[in-house]
């Protein structure tokens, strides 16, 4: 996919930007006949008996689905399919419009470049020149005919092949010599983002050039490499947040930009490495085939090669469409795919506790590396390929550079093989695994499985439950690392240790362990909604803490409550009843608990503040600064009136309370019709 900016990752380059490295990327594209396209030999041998009807559905239903893709890749960075099946859906949408051209809209997805441009990282900033898409090509026959093209229309043009970065696109002006202002990719056409904020604190970015040039505009790729991705994610698990679906910020483009490496090495920026300077086709496509031998042992991730002409005066010559320039292209490389034999399903238990069965193989060469394990997600999918110990398997990487198991060759399935369960049973601690309703994750049902002892800790003290404050992750690990920890209410025991801790070190020295001790003793007179989501209760958060202490008032009550009393609470459902009960009915819950009482821990929920109940039966989410109120302020005005503040925007949501820089909860809200009120709105719904 190309062009375009996610709202998350937005985010991951906002909060993470020491991390991140800009490669500047100045690519373009021709636009060139697409060939030889897999899908073409299903369309019908006399397209003119297909009826007309038939193709405007099947190209209403594809714009349809290709936007929603486009939204969700590059405006909330959560994409549903790879980029192959992405690819295979434009190329489809491509084919019919080339066959009924009557048929093409000015809104299509082919007529657009990039995504839109979103308000959330700063003010809309229109673009000098638009920063162009790239047409993708999929086969050597295709690179073969762009690269004749221009040699017939160019007297021995010169080709620069390089890596296509799976990045943020971004453009960088500077002013006298001084950066001025970093706008991202946006529409591609009229408008970006202002991100000048955040492009000052990423390293490669030249905050002044060596020559005061008077003005001067570079084009490059904002992308975290993957091992700092795999870091952000085991912190979003253990906090309990939805981990990213990948590294990129959004797909690479292809950028118009005077392009000279010697002008960019002399102001000191930073350009791609392992450029291929080529004559002819052959030399193309051998630097196409090098780039994909190696793209398995990039510390960053690509998704495809760039041909383009290593000549501005050519390039000003070609030209550009609306869309794209004539005089570059993108190569996306196909899945590779071999065929290997499972020799074992290992079991392995995450810090949430789910259960994820990965297959173990014969060693293959896949990308440039070698590769022996994929995961088999869950026991639908191992069911839906129906994916045995002793079978061959096709196993290929996806555009992530992923392996993954494609299908099972069943010609060559031994005799006795026996279909894969999951079971019942937690592999790591023995203890019940139960598949959750409505998902296909089985989940070890223990809390203090060694497995999933870290998370759970982490959540205990985290700021939506205790909020124990300098108890962080590397404390945790050294402290059930030690034995000092095996569950929450050992937490309250760490006092009789103190000498010990200060000795070893494992918190710090005297100051921090003390400072450590008295947050832990402080937290006990926390409010029993924070100890109930402490407790890690599959599905109950913050919010449905708060309402079953509302409807309860004390845990001892709660933990003697039915299921039948817990559906009263507003908001509880059959699934989050049953995992109450479960919850309590537990003995070793039941001993910690008993625990953290003796220890103090506050169990019993202070009388409700009297309030006019101006607010009673409305639901409100806030988002963005407030001129005066802090977040927690501002929840605690509502809920004193007799509102409700829950975290995500729904169709439930009676307004949202937004400030400066609200995010996608109001363009949520926007799109859902919720009213929205500021400060000063909030205030006047309870007459203030």
């Amino acid at each position: 996919m190309a062009g375009g900016v996610p709202c998350r990752a937005k985010q991951l380059a906002r909060h993470i930007l020491p991390r991140v490295r800009i490669f500047e990327k100045r690519l373009h594209i021709c636009y060139h006949k697409v060939q030889n396209l897999e899908f073409a030999r299903k369309e019908p041998e006399n397209p003119m008996e297909q009826d007309i009807q038939a193709v405007k559905k099947e190209l209403t239903k594809l714009r349809k689905e290709i936007r929603h893709h486009n939204d969700r890749y590059y405006n909330e960075d959560n994409p549903e399919i790879s980029d192959y099946e992405y690819d295979q859906l434009m190329l489809r949408l491509k084919a019919l419009e080339k066959q009924y051209p009557e048929l093409i809209t000015k809104n299509s997805p082919t007529q657009m470049v990039g995504g839109r441009a979103m308000r959330t990282a700063g003010v809309l900033v229109k673009h000098d020149v638009p920063m162009l898409s790239l047409a993708d090509v999929f086969s050597k026959e295709e690179i073969y005919a762009f690269v004749e093209e221009l040699q017939q229309a160019l007297k021995d043009p010169e080709f620069v092949v390089e890596e296509k970065i799976d990045g943020l696109s971004m453009a960088l002006r500077y002013r006298d010599g001084k950066l001025e202002r970093a706008i991202t990719r946006g529409d591609g056409i009229v408008q970006g983002e202002d991100v000048t904020a955040n492009a000052r604190v990423i390293d490669d970015v030249r905050q002044e050039l060596p020559d005061p040039l008077p003005y001067f505009e570079i084009r490059g790729e904002v992308y975290m490499e993957k091992a700092a991705f795999d870091r952000v994610n085991e912190r979003q698990e253990l906090l309990g947040l939805k981990p990213f679906a990948n590294p990129r910020n959004c797909a690479a483009g292809t950028l118009r930009q005077l392009d000279s490496r010697i002008t960019m090495h002399a102001q000191g920026i930073k350009t791609i490495h392992g450029y291929r300077v080529c004559h002819t086709a052959d030399e193309v496509w051998q630097a196409i085939e090098a780039i994909g031998e190696s793209r398995g042992d990039l510390a960053y991730d690509i998704d495809g090669a760039v041909v383009k002409l290593n000549n501005l005066v050519d390039r000003e010559k070609l030209g550009a469409t609306s869309k794209v320039p004539r005089w570059a292209i993108a190569y996306k490389y196909p899945p590779e795919e071999k065929e290997t034999v499972i020799r074992k399903i290992e079991l392995s238990v995450g810090r949430t506790g789910r259960i994820t069965p990965t297959a173990v193989f014969d060693p293959i060469r896949l990308c440039g590396t070698s590769v022996e394990r994929a995961t088999l997600h869950n026991q639908d999918f191992i069911d839906s390929l129906d994916v045995r110990i002793g079978d061959t398997v096709r196993v290929y990487k996806s555009g992530e550079i992923i392996p993954k198991i494609k299908e099972v060759v069943t010609s060559k399935r031994p005799a006795g093989t026996e279909p894969f369960r999951i079971g019942d049973t937690c592999p790591v601690c023995g203890a019940p695994a139960i598949r959750e309703a409505d998902t296909a994750d089985i989940r070890c049902q223990n809390p203090n499985c060694p497995a999933q002892l870290e998370n759970h800790l982490l959540n205990f003290v985290g700021r939506n439950a205790m909020d124990i404050k300098g108890f962080g992750e590397a404390a945790i690990h050294a402290l059930i690392e030690e034995g000092y920890l095996r569950n929450i209410a050992d937490i309250y025991h760490l006092k009789e240790h103190r000498d010990a801790l200060i000795e070893s070190g494992l918190v710090g020295k005297e100051k921090n362990t003390d400072k450590l001790l008295a947050a832990i003793e402080a937290s006990k007179q926390n409010d029993p909604a924070r100890l109930v989501t402490g407790f890690g209760i599959p599905g109950i958060g913050r919010a449905a803490a708060r309402e079953l202490m509302r409807a309860f008032r004390s845990i001892p009550v709660l933990m003697q409550a039915g299921e039948d009393e817990i559906l009263a609470v507003r908001d509880m459902g059959e699934i989050s009843a049953q995992a109450i009960t479960r919850f309590f009915a537990d003995a070793e819950n039941q001993r910690e608990i008993k625990d953290l009482s003796a220890q103090g821990v506050k169990m019993e929920a202070d009388e409700p503040a009297v309030g006019d109940g101006k607010l009673a039966g409305k639901t409100f989410v806030i988002t963005g600064t407030l001129r005066t109120l802090g977040r927690k302020e501002c929840a605690a005005l509502i809920e004193n009136h007799g509102g409700r503040v829950t975290g995500s925007v729904s169709k439930k949501t009676d307004y949202l309370v937004a400030g400066e820089a609200a995010g996608s909860k109001l363009q949520k809200a926007q799109t859902l019709g919720i009213p929205i009120l500021d400060e000063a709105g909030l205030r006047g719904l309870i007459g203030e």
